[in-house]
């Protein structure tokens, strides 16, 4: 039977953010008119988000033993993320993004991976050998090691438990794991990338036509066997399902204040809906309705919706 309890695999950072008029290019310097510090990190984000949706998340990731990695792991119990496997690295610094958001709601992110960049695969299978067998999905991003992502994934596919992998960024280990039939969750960028150090060809084009977008994600079901769901940021998300057939779910319209964390929303508010035994298109079109609402606050976890907030949003459209 399904549950609702998710087991999230990735990273944590302490996210810096500056909105300033637009965003630099290169050499260039930007002046906004200060700096605020929110939770941040794919993994912590898409925990956040699975839970606010009225999941049982259990996080797996690395902090320092820092006041950051303090403040990261508290934000994340606030929000009612459970953070026993989170391992704390001994003389390490907690993961940092810094972000720069321009008047548009677009954005720039540089991170440093600090303790992230120390989790290990044997604390990846502890803590999933403890959360499988009550698990309905894992969700893994790969902010992480590789040794650490192929483990979350392949011991999700040995328990058979449904498993989301989100390449952002597309990692080699990503490849080796496709035949293990993750649900892919990329952008459009991610997703030629993916395809490309899959053997299949580059794109082309800066911006790729509709068409190329589809056959690159039909060419990756026909390497998984499972879904693909390709974020289109604005233009909502492109569902190619395990039989190869394609429909485009519409963005939720909304005034744009801050994309960071969108594809994180979405990601764990899918996680949440496949968990509790939701079809893939009910799943989908929560979590986009999701990831709308979350771009209409501050920060990546700024606002990200409520249960009952997506509720309301979801009668709506």
């Amino acid at each position: 039977m399904a549950t609702d309890d998710i087991v999230v695999v990735g990273a944590v950072n302490v996210d810096m953010v500056v909105t300033a008029p637009q965003l630099p290019g290169p050499g260039e310097t930007v002046v906004g008119p200060g700096m605020r510090r929110h939770g941040g990190g794919k993994g912590a984000n898409a925990a956040v988000a699975a839970a606010r949706a009225g999941g049982r998340v259990h996080y797996v990731g690395a902090v320092g033993d820092d006041d950051l990695g303090a403040t990261a792991l508290r934000e994340l119990a606030d929000d009612g993320v459970g953070t026993d496997d989170v391992a704390v690295i001994a003389e390490e610094s907690t993961g940092v993004a810094l972000i720069v958001v321009d008047e548009a709601g677009e954005n720039q992110i540089a991170v440093g991976a600090g303790a992230n960049g120390r989790l290990g695969p044997v604390v990846v299978e502890a803590a999933l050998r403890r959360r499988l067998p009550s698990a309905g999905c894992v969700l893994v991003s790969t902010e992480v090691p590789g040794a650490a992502v192929g483990a979350a994934v392949r011991a999700a596919a040995a328990a058979g438990v449904r498993c989301v992998l989100n390449p952002a960024p597309v990692i080699p280990v990503v490849v080796d794991l496709l035949d293990l039939g993750p649900v892919l969750t990329p952008n459009a960028g991610e997703l030629f990338a993916l395809v490309a150090a899959a053997g299949g060809p580059p794109s082309s084009r800066a911006s790729p036509s509709c068409k190329e977008i589809l056959t690159c994600a039909q060419a990756l079901v026909g390497r998984t066997g499972a879904p693909v769901l390709v974020t289109l940021g604005g233009d909502g998300v492109l569902v190619v399902g395990s039989d190869g057939t394609a429909r485009h779910v519409e963005p939720l319209p909304v005034e744009v204040r801050d994309t960071t964390g969108a594809g994180d929303t979405f990601n764990g508010v899918l996680a949440a809906g496949l968990a509790a035994g939701r079809e893939l298109g009910d799943a989908v079109r929560a979590a986009t309705v999701a990831a709308g609402l979350s771009v209409t606050g501050a920060g990546a976890r700024g606002g990200m919706p409520t249960v009952q907030a997506l509720a309301a949003a979801l009668q709506t459209v």
